[in-house]
């Protein structure tokens, strides 16, 4: 279990947190903050369970706002400069290019250790190396409030550190870590320099902690230490030592620098359950103490209920609910610095932005400083060419929520983890709305010509009857084109622009449609009708039974029918993915329908967490009469209620055929 106050004296009682936070000001360690004066969601207190913490709104309304921030890794591992920010394990991994690098610049492992590059030492020419930035106002090329500056030029709302990679040094001033940049290296508490500056320009402050893996892999070829302050750097010092000291490194950043955000990287599932919901429990209870509302993020070891999910350099596919963030780098070989590394285009990263927004996320952006705290030019054009744009455009970004489907177009982005960014055509757009839900946005990834026309408003599906104005955002924030009323058929809707050659030069280009009244549903056109947008129930024509998840099962579990009774169990969402297919999403468990990619006639549809593979994309046939064939587009075959009246029947998969068995109607609820 966590120590107790009487052995952690980092660990704060709840009077003494509630008392901080009531004062008009809070020191904890070297940094003076100001309560910040926001009010809190959720519970008032929180406990060390799953219950509990489940309680947490995971996205709280700052953090959907704010749509893009900045972190760094900057640390030890940038001194080497070579390969990547693993550096550390793999130099003593014999035989690998960063082992032969290592010998041949510094000499072997067993006689220059990584500890070398954070306290000091000569490489093979005779240069002396060590991570220690030193301040500008010390004579050095750090300046944390210039680096601030530059992110909230880059158009970030939150921004900070990772403030201890898996190597094991914390860059804060740590009671629990020998190994910390105030008692090793710059000498300096790195992190309350960051939070100082950044708040300073009036962005949430965030710090990232990968430590989990620090004592679970990370340096799993370094020869047991005699020593045992090397022991901790090694993450040597055995499970139980290891767990605590995870736990109290995370209980000194959140009392000692309130974070607006956490991020954590991979296995926590690893960590000790009971430190995870203790880690939980503290940081909550303390955003309670500070009158703000925080998020932690995660890619396993917590969940969705009170956290937000985070896809390492990706994304889905599709719209995806609840709220969810991903995590990129600007450069696709390293997350630190590395002499001649490469980066993304400007392009491709505001347009993996654009449309990580258009689906219900947030983009946290990585860039990668050199050890002595300069941000290279090539980083800082890259940053400032996004800022560029969303200083003219951010109106489509900042404050937005996704509608009922997220755009259309020929490029595929996201999918998962490490789908990377991707440059867009002009003919991808994206969609997002004011969160009064009468203003709808639609971001075309390019110029189109003297006319951009959008085919998911076309007159089959959407009604334009109550379209007031559509606008083409100007060069300059808050400036606006009028355009001519828009025509609307069956291909799509289609706008009269004000030249077949681009007015001005941006990266992407915003219409915005306000309309007199709510932004029409998507199926509210001329044609066969859409389907309701909101929950539904999913009735087989033969049987009149309705689709049935069973509840909070396991992944996987077979779909079944049931009678009708008002269960969440048996109500349904269907996503448009933007591209004539749907995911149909579950209201107990949130999975979707997957056919498993079983093509075998009579096979057992299925159901499991969104991924966005062909396997849980729907298509839907209209056969008259408001009845539909629900066709899988891996699989080719449909819904299928096998003729059965008995409740909790399996829902089968079949060819598409005139039996009413595979015919559905599909009704709000």
């Amino acid at each position: 279990m966590p120590a107790s106050p009487s052995t952690n004296p980092f660990r704060l009682s709840r009077r003494q947190l509630l008392a901080a936070g009531a004062g008009a000001a809070t020191t904890f360690g070297l940094v003076r903050f100001a309560p910040a004066a926001e009010a809190t969601a959720g519970p008032q207190s929180y406990t060390a369970s799953w219950s509990s913490v489940d309680q947490h709104p995971p996205a709280p309304t700052w953090f959907q706002d704010a749509k893009f921030g900045i972190y760094y890794h900057w640390g030890a591992f940038s001194v080497p400069a070579f390969s990547n920010e693993w550096y550390p394990r793999n130099m003593y991994n014999s035989g690998s290019v960063e082992n032969q690098h290592h010998i041949a610049t510094y000499g072997d492992p067993s006689v220059w250790p990584y500890n070398f590059f954070i306290d000091g030492g000569y490489d093979k020419s005779g240069h002396f190396v060590q991570f220690a930035p030193k301040l500008v106002s010390q004579g050095g090329s750090w300046d944390p409030n210039a680096w601030a500056t530059l992110f909230k030029n880059s158009g970030a709302r939150f921004a900070g550190p990772v403030a201890e990679h898996h190597d094991g040094f914390s860059m804060w001033n740590s009671a629990s870590n020998p190994w910390n940049s105030v008692a090793h290296g710059p000498k300096l508490d790195l992190l309350a320099q960051h939070a100082q500056a950044i708040r300073g320009q009036g962005l949430k402050f965030m710090c990232s902690l990968h430590h989990a893996y620090h004592f679970n892999g990370y340096y799993q070829y370094v020869p047991y230490q005699s020593d045992p302050n090397l022991r901790i750097l090694f993450g040597q010092q055995g499970s139980t030592a290891e767990n605590l000291l995870w736990y109290n490194k995370l209980h000194e950043v959140v009392n000692g620098y309130q974070p607006d955000l956490i991020y954590q990287d991979f296995d926590l599932n690893l960590v000790q359950e009971n430190y995870r919901l203790q880690f939980l429990a503290d940081y909550y209870n303390a955003a309670v103490s500070w009158n703000k509302d925080v998020v932690a993020t995660y890619k396993d070891g917590f969940d969705n209920k009170g956290e937000v999910y985070d896809y390492e350099r990706g994304g889905p596919g599709g719209l995806l609910t609840p709220y969810w963030e991903t995590d990129d780098a600007i450069s696709p070989s390293s997350w630190c610095y590395t002499t001649g590394m490469g980066y993304y285009t400007t392009q491709a990263m505001l347009h993996a932005l654009i449309d990580r927004v258009s689906k219900g996320g947030t983009m946290l952006l990585n860039i990668s400083p050199m050890a002595d705290g300069t941000i290279p030019s090539g980083q800082q054009s890259l940053l400032l060419g996004i800022g560029d744009w969303l200083g003219r455009f951010g109106e489509a970004i900042y404050a937005t929520r996704s509608w009922t489907t997220y755009g259309e177009g020929p490029t595929a982005m996201g999918g998962g983890s490490f789908t990377g960014p991707r440059a867009g055509t002009p003919q991808d757009i994206r969609f997002t709305r004011s969160q009064d839900n009468t203003i709808l946005y639609a971001t075309a990834l390019g110029w189109q010509g003297g006319t951009m026309t959008i085919t998911t408003l076309n007159s089959n599906q959407f009604n334009v009857s109550s379209l007031v104005s559509a606008q083409l955002l100007n060069n300059s924030a808050g400036g606006y084109i009028n355009l001519p009323k828009p025509t609307q058929d069956s291909g799509g809707l289609h706008f009269a622009m004000p030249s077949s050659t681009a007015p001005f030069s941006a990266l992407a280009y915003t219409v915005k449609l306000t309309f007199s009244g709510q932004i029409p549903a998507l199926g509210s056109g001329g044609g066969t009708g859409g389907i309701p947008t909101g929950w539904t129930k999913i009735a087989n024509v033969t049987s009149g039974m309705v689709l049935d998840s069973g509840g909070n099962v396991a992944s996987g579990s077979n779909l079944k029918q049931w009678n009708y009774d008002g269960s969440t169990n048996l109500q349904w969402q269907f996503v448009s993915l933007g591209n004539g297919y749907y995911r149909i999403v579950n209201n107990t468990n949130g999975m979707v329908a997957d056919s498993w990619g079983d093509t075998t006639n009579g096979a057992p549809a299925r159901q499991t967490t969104w991924n966005g593979g062909n396997n849980q994309q729907w298509r839907l046939n209209s056969v008259g009469n408001g009845r539909y064939q629900i066709i899988n587009r891996g699989t080719g075959t449909a819904l299928d209620g096998a003729g059965s009246t008995t409740q909790g029947a399996t829902t089968v998969l079949w060819t598409p055929n005139s039996s009413t068995n595979n015919e559905w109607t599909i009704a709000a609820v």
